[in-house]
């Protein structure tokens, strides 16, 4: 009896003092509780040892990472190519069209070591060319048209090509697709060719980077419109961006259906797309397009499911900058960013939808 006695007592005890502490957080100033709330939240965000900012995304990430000179490798988009490897660990996609009313890809990657397969690796053209010295990428490419060598060999950037001889143990060649759509790289592949070349692993001395990312809010794009549904007008293959509220980002879709990375099996999502129209016109005697990437013209912006009118500008071996019609540089959400380059021509045929109105 005497023991059980104890028991009931020692829960008592325990009672009473849960109740205390109860009562103690309830009688807690709403100020007192709000400033402790901040202060954890706070150390939160603040607790990013050995992290830094991501010049390509805004993300926290690895200082070795973030502080790694970034590679920008040549991508087909066609049929035959996909589906592509390696696209969901790039921070940066351009595409871009080229001869044949196909696009282009050019990924833009910080963090690739890991990566046994990426590509495949295409071609260089010219405006690729401008676009990675933007990012002080060492340029990975497969060949080269004329109008590309003579911009490779103006020297704005470090680049890595499938034709140079001495750089075999960088690509190779797979069994599963007929040439030219094999042709492969990888993490330990790139390291090999940066390092036979001597080039620098590290961002040059006094790069802040390309973009301006939102830091503590999110931009909610609250002056622009609401556009869930995203077509640009590229005629091969017939890409859409739909936003997904759950995760705030877009979800690619081409030649209708969902595109993946081979790598990972997952869709691939960006935060951020950049519509940047431009003058163009065809190399005489060739079937391949000269782009006007330096000067100004306009463009759109999309992020958070809203989107608004942009204009940019860039002086011939500058980075390329992008203002709202107010003036200021627009800025992006942390999150990777796809840019599509639009022939001035074609622009007004992308479909920007309200409300996604169908399943993809």
């Amino acid at each position: 009896m005497n023991k059980k006695k104890t028991v009931i007592i020692a829960l008592v005890a325990v009672a009473a003092v849960a109740a205390a502490v109860v009562i103690a957080l309830t009688a807690m100033p709403k100020e007192t509780a709000k400033k402790t709330k901040d202060k954890t939240e706070q150390q939160a965000k603040e607790d990013h040892t050995n992290e830094v900012r991501s010049l390509l995304t805004g993300e926290w990430v690895d200082k070795e990472i973030g502080q790694k000179r970034p590679v920008a490798i040549m991508t087909e988009n066609t049929k035959d190519a996909l589906p592509q490897y390696g696209l969901n660990s790039a921070g940066v996609i351009y595409e871009v069209p080229v001869e044949g009313s196909i696009t282009r890809l050019m990924a833009i990657y910080e963090d690739y070591a890991d990566l046994e397969r990426i590509g495949n690796v295409r071609s260089c053209r010219p405006y690729y060319v401008y676009f990675a010295s933007e990012f002080d990428a060492v340029y990975v490419h497969f060949g080269q048209s004329v109008q590309g060598e003579e911009a490779l060999n103006r020297g704005i950037v470090d680049n890595l090509s499938g034709l140079d001889g001495s750089l075999n143990d960088m690509f190779y060649r797979t069994n599963d697709r007929p040439a030219p759509h094999n042709a492969y790289t990888s993490g330990e592949g790139i390291a090999f060719g940066i390092e036979k070349k001597g080039y620098r692993t590290a961002y040059k001395e006094g790069y802040q980077g390309h973009y301006l990312f939102a830091a503590d809010e999110e931009n909610t794009l609250d002056s622009g419109e609401t556009c869930e549904m995203i077509e640009p007008y590229y005629f091969y293959n017939q890409p859409s961006f739909v936003y997904d509220k759950t995760s705030k980002t877009y979800r690619r879709f081409q030649f209708g259906d969902a595109e993946t990375d081979a790598v990972d099996g997952e869709q691939i999502c960006v935060s951020n797309i950049i519509f940047q129209n431009v003058d163009n016109s065809i190399y005489e005697g060739t079937p391949y397009l000269n782009l006007t990437v330096s000067g100004s013209g306009e463009g759109k912006f999309f992020t958070r499911g809203r989107m608004i009118d942009i204009t940019w500008e860039k002086e011939d071996d500058g980075i390329t900058h992008y203002y709202d019609l107010s003036g200021e540089e627009i800025v992006l959400n942390p999150g990777k960013t796809w840019v599509c380059i639009m022939q001035d021509q074609y622009a007004g045929e992308s479909v920007l939808t309200e409300k996604e109105s169908a399943a993809e």
